[in-house]
């Protein structure tokens, strides 16, 4: 009876893979930091931006997905072939998706680094194991796996993370137990006047409705092999994937602004954030928030060091395996990054935060494409948007006009 019900849970795991595939990416140490810190700072009044951030999540995901299972092209390739100035736009969202998410990884390698340290620490006692060391394993054991491994084996491993974080967080929530009341009254839209809401509002939509997370999309369903036949199953998935984000972001921030923001802390740290923790849950409860934190961060690193080769192979329209040497010269670049944090003053959550914020940036060049793209007889045939979908995307257009304005407006605060 266990077997079956464990294959029967491994085939509903397997249905939603490029969902699972993607939560694993979004919900980093970036989610992590900008959720506590916006709920600790604010409570839960920025709830609303999660929530559609998360809708609007949804709706570009079926977008990009979409157009994937019509053309059996990428992202990239399809705008590339098929829009005017297509191929500058096209290296334009490449460049910029590199660069912000390598900004990120020196960030999520900073923050697990000190999370694994604060951990070793209160195992071990004195100053824990040094965060360079820690780095170094963590480097050195992710090449291993883009050396050896395939698409399959990272898809099963995200599935592990994504399952220990939701088990970690929803723990860490009923410990704490935050107030409900609080989370219904932040889905109402309001913006705190105080410096630094609208860079948060703004970071909190990038690592959310992250323009990563479509161009990316439409590269974990092609290499799933769906066609247009799955175009059910790739909103279900879809679904799946924006769900659960909002859950672990939500649950996040629920645990944050229940206890922090009522408490009167604010959040500026990783670690500072497992120390306020302690004397609320226990040392029990900093081991588990340690060990979703550290899942999430290394959850979100797999795709990070796969996104420049992906990108690439999706511009040029080449084969997108691993085990080929431009994967492998890539990977090997990306994964140097991961010390960055070593080498710059600025703290790792402060690092997050501008990354996210810069990913919100991003956006609109990823929205527009796509009203193109999904809307054209030529490329879509008789599978254009419907009438729902346009207001859907029109919808996102706007929020992402809006997430660009708030990001660039906090520079000039």
């Amino acid at each position: 009876m266990s077997h079956r019900l464990f294959r029967k849970i491994s085939i509903g795991l397997a249905a939603v893979g490029p969902g699972l595939f993607l939560i694993g990416y979004n919900i980093g140490t970036g989610s992590v930091t900008t959720m506590a810190k916006s709920g600790a700072e604010h409570g839960m009044s920025l709830f609303w931006t999660l929530v559609l951030s998360c809708v609007f999540t949804y709706v570009l995901m079926v977008a990009y997905g979409q157009v994937t299972l019509v053309t059996g092209r990428t992202a990239l390739t399809n705008i590339r072939r098929t829009l005017p100035f297509g191929k500058l736009l096209s290296i334009y969202i490449m460049s910029a998706l590199i660069l912000g998410e390598l900004l990120a990884l020196m960030g999520i390698m900073g923050i697990v680094s000190d999370l694994l340290n604060e951990g070793s620490r209160l195992m071990l006692g004195g100053t824990g194991i040094n965060p360079f060391w820690i780095i170094l394993i963590c480097s050195v054991a992710l090449y291993l796996l883009l050396w050896y491994g395939r698409y399959r084996l990272f898809e099963k491993l995200l599935t592990c993370f994504v399952i220990l974080m939701v088990v970690c967080f929803a723990i860490v929530f009923f410990l704490v137990k935050p107030s409900i009341t609080a989370v219904l009254q932040g889905l109402v839209p309001r913006i705190p006047d105080v410096p630094g809401s609208f860079g948060l509002i703004a970071a909190m939509a990038g690592t959310t409705c992250s323009a990563a997370v479509f161009i990316m999309r439409s590269i974990v369903v092609a290499e799933k092999g769906w066609t247009i036949d799955n175009l059910l199953g790739e909103k279900r998935d879809a679904a799946v994937s924006a769900g659960m984000m909002l859950l672990l972001s939500g649950l996040i921030m629920a645990v944050s602004a229940g206890t922090l923001s009522v408490m009167g802390l604010k959040l500026n740290d990783s670690v500072e954030m497992v120390r306020l923790f302690e004397p609320l849950g226990g040392r029990i409860a900093s081991y588990i928030l340690i060990l979703g934190i550290a899942g999430a961060g290394l959850s979100t690193v797999f795709p990070i060091i796969l996104i420049a080769p992906w990108l690439v192979c999706d511009y040029t329209g080449r084969d997108r395996d691993i085990r080929t040497p431009l994967f492998r010269a890539l990977g090997l670049v990306g994964i140097l990054f991961a010390f960055g944090s070593q080498l710059l003053s600025q703290r790792p959550p402060a690092l997050m935060i501008f990354s996210q914020a810069f990913q919100a940036c991003i956006l609109p060049a990823v929205v527009l494409p796509i009203f193109f793209m999904i809307n054209s007889r030529r490329v879509m045939g008789k599978f254009v948007a419907t009438p729902i979908m346009n207001i859907g995307l029109t919808a996102v257009l706007l929020f992402a006009m809006l997430t660009t304005y708030l990001a660039i407006a906090e520079l000039f605060r």
